[in-house]
């Protein structure tokens, strides 16, 4: 047998080889995973696993994936590929830990298939490629008692929460229905209540009607959604609703409020959002030519009840954590004292509502104070002590938070990045902004309400008179009470929550999730808690947030000297320019006042060169950081090989010399 074909014959059979062993380590290593990452977050979470050990039925779930379709589709579409394999494998990962009772199918539906029939009769959403060709992208779970849920597509705002999603489909479809969230606010939350007739109206001239926000739309697809009046008709209107969401609350009126008291001292659990500054409460054009609108929510009377009191006016503020803004197209990013990124470090670790939490949003968040909560006024032996309640801090700065304020909530209308700074001093403890608060609450209305109601008049069996009727209930809960407050409404909303994009809006962050964990754990769903902000696959850049920082510290006190000196330029220059007016134009030129103008100008330019040398420095010492990682990193593959290549190198002459020493001995 001649070299060649040994050469040949040696090919193909490290080819087979090679290709058995991979074959081998698919199949028999697939089990044989490790999870190195931060917060396992390519793992079943314990929140599943939980979920999974209850079942006792076997359960079918059926992926659908218009996998051939993709291939013809433009990119958009493909983007999905890479999306499918993950869920794939997340479906996989819950057929092992299911011991196999989950049993995974896999669907491509192709045209005019019986497959592509049932994932229309399904509900699945399908996305038109060719005139034939249609694109699917969704989940069937399927028990043997006839229960069907669905997820009718995969869409890339849910992309951090996929597990969630599948957990929560497999736990609602063997044990739970939904339950009921009363959604009470007095901004469009849910959408502008118009008829059929007014929408047409509004498309007809280019207008589109108010939709839910996202956050609505989000909380559907695990609870049955429905709105709450402002002005309810009845005290008891909110006992048919599991859950409450108390959204901007603002000129409530008190027959609200109490039944909101009453619905929280009967055991009912509530999320309330208030906000001193609400910007997505931001008034029309037209409504701003009547004068300025009041933007802060109103419901002090039942916080002090539960122990809290949210200031007005007043901010949380945090240098580190101050998100940089464009204000306008001309002006580069400045921070925001208002505007903050909050980041791990901000919440509750030992609280499950918070500890999985990475980053979240907000936008002019008040402060939430503790306050002293007497005993209830209708018991007579009362002596002032206060009250058990619990107050659980859950979101909050870093200790170097502090609060700030304005005069009016009007100077925030067109917000100065640089002047609200200057009101800013680093504090020493961290600023509240979210509380979960239990106990036996006393009731803000302990003799009850006085209100109008229609009575038939006796003289006149056709007419009605207004007469005063008094309401009581409750004076204090008889069991245990739970509220969530937050001090920010914005964090929720579109513009904070999530991102536009080509197949709807995209979570951002864990605004959402806050939100979601707060009303998971009111209900009693712990499990699904653990799952939906288990992880996050962005990571700060720390070191260089701390460098920016201290540069930014080193910095401030002469880029404060040097802004308080261009403003005294700047105010010098305007008093010139106003005695120039007055003077006449003969007699200003050549005159000393032109001269002075020329001379304070100069001033301001030198002082801004000044200025914008300091940052440029600033920025330098940034970017050294930079390309010193960026060198540290070209340098570091090359060095560990040259490091291996030294030590195989000596560790061959070692053995070298030994082999000869002993050849020459024999």
């Amino acid at each position: 047998m001649n070299r060649t074909v040994q050469a040949v014959i040696a090919v193909v059979l490290i080819l087979i080889t090679t290709f058995s062993v991979i074959i081998i380590a698919q199949t028999i290593g697939r089990r044989w995973k490790v999870d190195v990452t931060d917060q396992r977050i390519y793992s079943l979470s314990a929140g599943t696993r939980a979920i999974l050990a209850k079942l006792n039925q076997p359960i079918t779930a059926k992926l659908y994936y218009a996998k051939t379709a993709a291939l013809k589709a433009p990119d958009q579409i493909r983007y999905f590929n890479n999306y499918y394999e993950f869920v794939r494998a997340l479906l996989e990962e819950y057929v092992d830990v299911s011991g196999g009772l989950v049993r995974l199918e896999v669907i491509d539906p192709r045209p005019y298939s019986k497959e592509e029939e049932e994932a229309m009769q399904y509900g699945l959403r399908r996305f038109s490629i060719t005139p034939e060709e249609n694109f699917f992208f969704g989940l069937v779970v399927q028990t043997p008692f006839g229960v069907t849920k669905t997820i009718p597509f995969f869409s890339p705002d849910r992309e951090n929460f996929v597990e969630y999603d599948i957990s929560y489909l497999i736990d609602t479809a063997i044990t739970k229905a939904k339950q009921r969230i009363g959604v009470l606010s007095s901004i469009p939350v849910m959408g502008e209540d118009i008829s059929d007739y007014m929408a047409q109206m509004m498309r007809m001239q280019g207008q589109e009607p108010p939709k839910p926000w996202t956050i609505i739309e989000h909380l559907r697809k695990k609870y049955e959604v429905n709105r709450v009046p402002t002005e309810v008709n009845d005290v008891n209107d909110l006992n048919d609703v599991d859950l409450l969401i108390v959204v901007h609350p603002k000129k409530l009126p008190e027959r609200t409020i109490f039944a909101i008291d009453q619905y929280v001292l009967k055991g009912g659990r509530a999320v309330v959002c208030v906000d001193p500054y609400c910007f997505v409460d931001r008034p029309s054009q037209q409504m701003r030519m009547f004068g300025p609108t009041e933007q802060s929510s109103d419901l002090q009377l039942l916080l002090r009840t539960w122990g809290l009191d949210m200031p007005a006016n007043t901010f949380a503020g945090d240098m580190a954590l101050a998100i940089p803004v464009r204000m306008s197209e001309n002006r580069r990013p400045e921070k925001l004292i208002g505007y903050m990124e909050l980041t791990k470090g901000c919440f509750n670790p030992d609280h499950v509502i918070t500890s999985q939490l990475n980053d979240v949003r907000v936008a002019f968040a008040g402060a939430l104070v503790e306050v002293n909560q007497p005993a209830s006024t209708a018991d007579p032996n009362s002596t002032g002590k206060e009250r058990q309640i619990t107050r659980i801090p859950l979101v909050m700065t870093t200790e170097n938070g502090n609060t700030w304020q304005v005069s009016s909530p009007y100077e925030l209308a067109f917000p100065d990045p640089e002047s609200l700074m200057r009101r800013f001093s680093k504090g020493s403890k961290p600023v509240v902004m979210g509380y979960l608060v239990t106990g036996k609450f006393a009731s803000a209305f302990p003799e009850g309400i006085t209100i109008e109601v229609d009575q038939a008049d006796p003289n006149d069996p056709n007419s009605t008179k207004k007469v005063s009727k008094k309401i009581t209930g409750l004076t204090e809960a008889t069991t245990d009470c739970a509220v969530v407050v937050f001090s920010d409404v914005d964090f929720i909303s579109n513009q904070l929550a999530y991102q536009a994009a080509f197949f709807g809006n995209i979570v951002v962050g864990d605004n959402s999730a806050l939100l979601m964990n707060a009303l998971d754990y009111l209900s009693g769903s712990d499990e699904l808690i653990t799952i939906r902000s288990r992880g996050n696959f962005r990571r700060p850049f720390t070191v260089v947030d701390r460098i920016e920082e201290q540069a930014e510290m080193d910095t401030a006190s002469k880029v404060a000297a040097l802004n308080a000196q261009i403003a005294g330029y700047n105010e010098e220059l305007q008093k010139l320019v106003s005695t120039a007016q007055d003077a006449d134009e003969q007699q200003v030129v050549g005159s000393t006042i032109l001269q002075k103008r020329r001379e304070i100008e100069l001033k301001i330019r030198a002082a801004q060169r000044e200025l914008n040398d300091i940052k440029l420095q600033r920025r330098e010492r940034i970017e050294r950081l930079g390309n010193r990682l960026r060198q540290a990193n070209m340098f570091a593959a090359p060095a560990v090989i040259l490091v291996v290549a030294v030590i195989l190198g000596v560790r061959r002459s070692v053995r070298k010399r030994h082999y000869i020493s002993h050849a020459s001995d024999a």
